[in-house]
């Protein structure tokens, strides 16, 4: 039998292409309109945190960085910058499997805070990992160097993370139950 089945595939993909296509589209918007860079934490870590929650199972948040991160080079060539997400991806993984999924799931407020943690803990190693490896010296002088980058990037965090979690609290309020079949509920 397979590690990931079909219904834990089909989160995955949805929640990857939800914050590739987002971060494709909107993001460059965000960042030309208001000059931050942190929509992308915002819609990938809420991303992350809603399909480790569906899944439940470890791989999950990287196998959504690394679709994301394909989404994006497909779309969009120059964004090598994605890379900081794709590893921000693998750790928020990591972390969230040494935090050990039956704590997280079986614990609201151990699960909230532990999500909304590694959220900003993650976003912050990504615009550390962009700003060094992406990002020119000249340009990161405006925004304090690379660790007022990687600040930028973990309020982002802070953020998605906060609205990952809100929404899996949403959905376990109203009996929201990862994967169960909804055809057999009525």
């Amino acid at each position: 039998m397979a590690y990931f089945g079909t219904r834990d595939l089909a989160g995955i993909t949805i929640f990857a292409a939800l914050w590739g296509v987002l971060n494709v589209t909107i993001s460059p918007i965000f960042f030309q309109a208001f000059n931050l860079p942190f929509f992308c934490d915002v819609t990938g870590f809420s991303a992350l945190i809603l399909a480790v929650w569906w899944v439940r199972k470890a791989g999950t948040a990287t196998f959504v960085g690394t679709i994301a991160l394909i989404i994006n080079l497909v779309f969009r060539p120059t964004a090598l910058h994605f890379f900081g997400f794709f590893v921000a991806s693998i750790l928020f993984d990591a972390l969230v499997f040494l935090l050990g999924y039956k704590r997280v799931f079986e614990k609201k407020l151990l699960g909230s805070i532990g999500f909304f943690a590694v959220s900003v803990f993650s976003a912050a190693v990504a615009g550390l990992i962009i700003g060094l490896f992406f990002m020119t010296p000249v340009a990161l002088i405006s925004w304090g160097g690379v660790l007022g980058w990687a600040g930028l990037h973990a309020i982002g965090g802070v953020i998605g993370g906060a609205i990952g979690v809100s929404l899996v609290n949403a959905l376990i309020a109203r009996n929201v139950t990862p994967g169960i079949d909804i055809s057999k509920k009525a």
